[in-house]
C-alpha cells in the first residue's frame, strides 16, 4: 500500500457510512487539493458499489474541509446491471463540506478505442519541460510533495511575469512515490493543474464550485499527460477543462469544473 492509498482509505462502519482521515499532505496553501477529496470520497463509493469503478463523478464544493477525521455518508439511488448510481457526502463535525453524484460501472481495462480523436495540443519532449521551484515551506504546498509534475514551458509564462493571455496548462504527471496510475489517481491528477487563468495574469486561490469528471478507461502504467484550457473567464468566474491521457496514448479522463477567479 502506497502513501497515497493509506491517505485516501476509507473505513466501512456500516452499508452507508465510511471513516476516513483527511491527510495534510495534501494542501494547496492551505485547502486541500479537491482531486485529493474526491479520491477520498471514491474510496467509500467503489467499495460499498457491486461495480468496481467511478465512470462519472459530478461534485459540489461546499466548503473546504480542515484536515482530520471526516465521514462519508452514501445514499443508493439506482442499481443496475451494468451501472450504479450513488449520493456521498463528506460529513465532518455536522457540516458538510463536498456533495457528489457518482456512476459506478466494470470497466474492460483491455478495450480498444473504437473511434478517438487525437489531443489537440502536442506536449514538448520531457526534456524540454520544467518543474516549479520548490515552495517555501511556510507556502503549506504539501501537495506538491506528493506528485511530480513536468510543465510545458509555454504554458507557465505567468511564473516568469510573462502570462500567454491565454487560459491554459500543461504538464505530464505521475505520483513521487512510485504507483501505477488507478481511477483514484486520475481523481488527483484531474484537480493538480495550477488554474488556467494564472496564464491570463490573475493570481491567488481560485477556488472550486463544481467539478464534473469521467473515468473514460483504465490508464497503462507510466507518466500522465494532462492538458488544462478554459473557455470563458467572465464576471469573476472561469471554468476549466482537462483531459488526462496515458503512456499508451489514449484518453483516460475528462473534467470540467467551474471555479472563482482568485484574489491575489
Amino acid at each position: 500500500m502506497t502513501k497515497f492509498d493509506e491517505a485516501t482509505q476509507a473505513i466501512k462502519v456500516d452499508d452507508t457510512t465510511y471513516d476516513v482521515c483527511l491527510d495534510d499532505g495534501y494542501a494547496i496553501g492551505g485547502p486541500l487539493n479537491g482531486g485529493y477529496l474526491m479520491a477520498v470520497m471514491l474510496r467509500a463509493v467503489t467499495d460499498s458499489s457491486p461495480h468496481a469503478h467511478p465512470v462519472s463523478t459530478s461534485a459540489q464544493f461546499l466548503r473546504a474541509p480542515a484536515p482530520g477525521p471526516a465521514r462519508v455518508r452514501l445514499e443508493r439511488l439506482k442499481t443496475g446491471r451494468t451501472a450504479t448510481m450513488t449520493r456521498a457526502t463528506l460529513i465532518r463535525d455536522g457540516e458538510r463540506y463536498i456533495d457528489m453524484q457518482v456512476t459506478t460501472a466494470t470497466l474492460d481495462g483491455d478495450a480498444a478505442p473504437h473511434w478517438s480523436a487525437p489531443p489537440e495540443t502536442a506536449m514538448p519532449d520531457q526534456a524540454d519541460c520544467v518543474r516549479f521551484p520548490n515552495p517555501k515551506p511556510e507556502s503549506n504546498m504539501t501537495l506538491s510533495t506528493q506528485i511530480d509534475l513536468l510543465f510545458d514551458p509555454s504554458s507557465i509564462g505567468w511564473l516568469r511575469g510573462a502570462p500567454s493571455g491565454r487560459p491554459e496548462s500543461r504538464a505530464y504527471f505521475r505520483m513521487v512515490e512510485p504507483q501505477d496510475p488507478d481511477p483514484y489517481v486520475l481523481a488527483l491528477a484531474v484537480d493538480s493543474l495550477p488554474p488556467v487563468v494564472f496564464s491570463t495574469g490573475a493570481r491567488g486561490w481560485a477556488p472550486t464550485v463544481e467539478l464534473t469528471w469521467h473515468l473514460r478507461a483504465l490508464p497503462a502504467p507510466g507518466w500522465l499527460t494532462l492538458l488544462g484550457s478554459g473557455r470563458l473567464i467572465s464576471d469573476g468566474w472561469f471554468d476549466e477543462e482537462v483531459e488526462v491521457w496515458d503512456s499508451a496514448g489514449r484518453l483516460v479522463a475528462q473534467c470540467r469544473q467551474l471555479a472563482r477567479v482568485g484574489r491575489g
